[in-house]
């Protein structure tokens, strides 16, 4: 096992190369619910896709009337529709990785696997499988879980689950890092390539460090952090699935696009805006130079 210890970064610090970047490289299809208070879902895959260089293409899957408080209701769009979506999508553009998110019943489940078994089989698929939101709210059907192992798991080239997601998936209950271990080895079991299992969700004043666990072909690697004090935290699971996405669609290892995606979410965490009342949204936007068109002179 490898032990990977990484230190908290001071606000700016994140690749000055990344900053400079402006050639749009990887074409990552999001196949997600939209969040109205811009802070999750379909927002925030296209804004960290964009932010990281590469090039974000989406078919929605549910509008949810939501803010940083919670989720007020929700809109599911039609299976077929869909499914139409992804198809126009990869037909024209195409896809170097496709993640999927929110994916609310087993209709939609039904339509996005046939469609990317269709059209685009050979294209790694990210799995982030959201169940829920951060106020409790559901965002999944129960009886679509089995569904999600069936036709997602066995296809992902990664799935990032936090821990009640994973304690779903695997059928254990998790409380350590040793769990953490173990649900992941039972994850690749059930058929998916790789996972990260996302340590945050541990109870505040239990640990002040946070684990991620990542198992793939290289076994078992263990990224470590403190925990930061902040209710600023929503849209960590999309940004983190979707910087891993982009990072593999312009060519990354496995474990680059991981260490990459958890240093970006880690200082979007850390300048995070403050907006809201509740559970506030990251900054996305922290490799991103400010645009100051020059004035014109007299």
């Amino acid at each position: 096992m490898i032990e990977h210890h990484p230190q908290d970064r001071a606000a700016g610090e994140f690749e000055p190369s990344e900053q400079r970047e402006t050639r749009m490289q990887g074409r990552v299809l999001v196949v997600a619910g939209s969040d109205s208070g811009g802070g999750a879902g379909i927002q925030a895959d296209i804004k960290t896709v964009t932010a990281l260089g590469g090039y974000a293409m989406t078919a929605v899957t549910a509008l949810t009337a939501q803010n940083t408080e919670g989720v007020n209701g929700i809109v599911e769009t039609s299976a077929g529709f869909i499914g139409k979506q992804m198809r126009l999508v990869l037909k024209d553009i195409g896809a170097d990785v496709i993640k999927i998110g929110m994916v609310p019943n087993e209709e939609t489940i039904e339509s996005v696997h046939y469609t990317y078994m269709e059209f685009a089989p050979d294209v790694p698929l990210v799995l982030d499988p959201v169940m829920m939101a951060k106020g409790g709210h559901p965002l999944i059907d129960r009886d679509a879980i089995h569904m999600v192992r069936q036709h997602f798991l066995l296809n992902s080239y990664i799935a990032t689950p936090n821990i009640p997601e994973a304690e779903v998936l695997t059928g254990m209950e998790i409380h350590s890092l040793d769990d953490m271990k173990h649900a992941a080895e039972i994850m690749i079991t059930l058929g998916c390539q790789r996972t990260l299992i996302k340590g945050g969700h541990f109870k505040r004043g239990e640990s002040e460090t946070i684990y991620d666990v990542l198992f793939d072909e290289n076994g078992v690697e263990v990224f470590e952090d403190r925990r930061i004090d902040t209710p600023h935290t929503h849209g960590t699971g999309c940004t983190l699935a979707s910087a891993i996405a982009v990072s593999l669609a312009q060519g990354m290892t496995i474990r680059d696009s991981v260490i990459r995606a958890r240093a970006y979410v880690r200082q979007a965490i850390l300048t995070a805006p403050g907006f809201g009342k509740g559970h506030g949204p990251l900054n996305h936007a922290h490799t991103v130079a400010p645009f100051h068109p020059e004035r014109k002179t007299e």
